[in-house]
């Protein structure tokens, strides 16, 4: 299998002087195509800036990062947004949506950056997008007049919209209740089976039972790693037991 994403000896460090402070230490990582990977960790141990760095959103220090054959140090700063908006998508706790958009046109509003000759054909797409994760009635709405799994699922049709080749997650299902943040992991699992890569940053161990592997990090290292194969929905019990027994052997 192909590898959409690679990472080799990544340092990042925050502060200056005295106050400095390792975030990530020589953090390597593979990701093949089609994989559903979750990380896992305490507060601070850097796994959401791990996510930063792969997807280009930070800068590092030392190391490399090579996305879909592509060595992001040598893009520009432009270079990598139109990297990030065309090839990536990106899940956060909070969707960042605009408070004067309804639900329709804040899933268009970052296609149309690329392409504003064909509205049309994005707001068909927002559509059917918006359909299959059962929105369909929304487009009207404001943000203020949804629940927080029906914006959640708005910021996942944005997300879809170029058909990126892989999805970023930090903490997708945070900020759910245990209902809607099952329904947002149906979604993305069955997004993942379509054949879209992606990656979690999660502190939920039911969320990264669905994954197919598992990175857990402390203080900027990837301690272990867990291989759980394919979900399937019979097997969580089981699933959830071996992620719950790591999280206690490693002290995380």
């Amino acid at each position: 299998m192909k590898m959409i994403l690679i990472g080799e000896n990544i340092v990042k460090s925050y502060g200056l002087g005295v106050e400095k402070r390792k975030i990530l230490d020589g953090v390597s990582i593979e990701i093949e195509e089609g994989d559903f990977v979750s990380v896992m960790g305490p507060s601070g141990s850097g796994k959401s800036t791990l996510m930063y760095a792969l997807s280009g959103m930070e800068a590092i220090d030392e190391g490399r990062v090579v996305f879909d054959e592509g060595d992001l140090s040598e893009l520009g700063e432009d270079q990598l947004a139109d990297l990030r908006s065309i090839k990536m998508g990106f899940v956060f706790q909070q969707p960042t949506l605009m408070k004067n958009l309804n639900i329709l046109d804040n899933i268009i509003l970052p296609s149309m950056r690329h392409n504003r000759k064909n509205t049309s054909n994005i707001t068909e797409k927002a559509r059917e997008l918006m359909k299959k994760v059962g929105i369909e009635d929304l487009e009207n709405r404001d943000i203020t007049q949804v629940s927080g799994g029906q914006l959640q699922r708005a910021g996942i049709c944005r997300a879809l919209m170029s058909n990126p080749k892989m999805i970023f997650g930090d903490e997708p299902t945070g900020a759910l209740n245990s209902k809607s943040a099952q329904e947002i992991m149906n979604i993305l699992s069955d997004i993942n089976k379509e054949g879209t890569t992606l990656m979690l940053v999660t502190h939920d161990a039911k969320v990264a039972a669905q994954s197919e592997r598992i990175l857990f990090m402390k203080d900027g290292k990837i301690l272990s790693e867990m291989r759980l194969g394919k979900f399937i929905e019979e097997d969580m019990e089981d699933r959830f037991k071996k992620v719950t027994e790591k999280i206690q052997e490693i002290g995380i």
